[in-house]
């Protein structure tokens, strides 16, 4: 009985409380959520999927067409081609 007095002592103080682990509330790295903003996923012609912060532009291709591009993307291309 005099633990459970003791117990309920020390948690109603506020020093004595356990703070709430931060890390479990926020599993997003805050680096990680900052990098996608202001921008939209695009789908690339090869098929797969594209996060780009600039606009998309159409460019004259070498053969005379037009193709539709994605601007300043993520990974090591700064121009995908979109699917149409």
């Amino acid at each position: 009985m005099k633990t459970l007095v003791v117990g309920v002592l020390l948690f109603s103080i506020p020093g004595f409380r356990v703070a709430p682990n931060t890390a479990s509330h926020n599993p997003v790295d805050p680096v990680i959520a900052k990098t996608h903003r202001g921008g939209r996923w695009y789908l690339a012609a090869n098929g797969h999927a594209v996060y780009c912060r600039g606009p998309v532009v159409t460019i004259n291709m070498m053969d005379g067409g037009l193709r539709k591009v994605a601007t300043y993307c993520q990974g090591d291309k700064p121009l995908v081609p979109l699917k149409d």
